[in-house]
């Protein structure tokens, strides 16, 4: 009983002395939390970026479809019969069917200035077709060639390369957010290591004594594992506090100048929990060991 006693009041000391460090060297204390929203919001805002352009890049690959043209000699019934099978293509996420009146309407409403050369086309002189919408685009002409196979499928026509190029810019997009974010992540441990260091420097003969009276690492690291802890919070509150006004504002801006909506940025309140699971992780992360390693020099005494 008296040892657990004792254990909790050292546990109780550490966590006071870490706390109270934070305001004993207000101005290192705030000179880490400054730096610790400053490279958070770099993180963030550069996930968040990329997060939004991934998202703006798969909604173009979707309009990447297959028109599939059916045989000018199938019935309207007929024609939509072949609706069954393209859908039963794995890769086929949806085949519209367009009828030849409707494809003619919608060739006219494309050609408006023109649409008096077009009075006497009839909708005989067009096919019926779908458009197809594929799962994955990558697997687009794979899944054209079990289209044409397909009985009562004339033609079909797809953009391989351009299919192509949607897939490989989402690759260089991952490939790059993960590089970018990490690089960013070890500048911050960097930059927190050595703001707390400077902390710590002031300490130094203060953490010799202790070493000399018995101390253990253990004993002497916590309160300043601890202090980093709380840093690392206060800045990762503080940077997910201004990532969400930044990004509210920035997100108000481009709907004012944009009117073609050609930059469609998701609301915060989609990035709200992988924001704050990031921040928090980060923070802490950056803090706890960015304490933690920046105390082992002044361990050897």
């Amino acid at each position: 009983m008296g040892i657990t006693t004792m254990k909790i009041n050292n546990l109780g000391y550490l966590l006071v002395e870490g706390i109270k460090g934070i305001f004993l060297r207000g101005f290192m204390s705030f000179a880490a939390v400054c730096v610790t929203v400053a490279c958070l919001l770099i993180v963030g805002s550069f996930s968040s970026l990329i997060y939004n352009v991934n998202i703006m890049v798969e909604e173009l690959n979707k309009t990447n479809e297959i028109m599939v043209y059916v045989d000018s000699e199938l019935s309207e019934a007929e024609a939509r019969s072949v609706g069954t099978e393209l859908n039963r293509i794995d890769n086929v996420l949806q085949a519209t069917f367009v009828s030849r009146d409707v494809a003619l309407a919608e060739f006219i409403a494309d050609h408006a200035d023109e649409a008096e050369a077009f009075s006497g086309v009839e909708p005989e002189t067009l096919r019926h077709r779908f458009v197809v919408t594929l799962e994955d685009n990558s697997k687009m002409e794979q899944t054209d060639e079990l289209i044409k196979q397909i009985p009562g499928v004339a033609k079909t026509s797809a953009a391989y390369e351009l299919a192509e190029g949607f897939t490989t810019l989402q690759r260089v997009l991952h490939i790059a957010s993960i590089a970018v974010i990490a690089v960013l992540l070890l500048v911050s441990l960097l930059i927190i290591s050595n703001t707390v260091k400077l902390a710590m420097y002031d300490r130094r003969d203060e953490i010799a004594i202790m070493k000399m009276v018995g101390a253990t690492n253990g004993f002497i690291r916590l309160p300043f594992v601890v202090e980093g802890f709380f840093l690392g919070m206060i800045g990762a509150a503080v940077a997910f506090g201004l990532e969400w006004l930044m990004y509210d504002a920035l997100v108000e801006q481009l709907e004012a100048v944009d009117s073609l909506n050609l930059l469609n940025f998701v609301p915060f309140s989609e990035l709200l929990v992988p924001m704050v699971a990031t921040f928090v992780a980060a923070g802490a992360f950056v803090g706890i060991v960015g304490s933690w390693t920046s105390i082992r020099k002044f361990m050897d005494v």
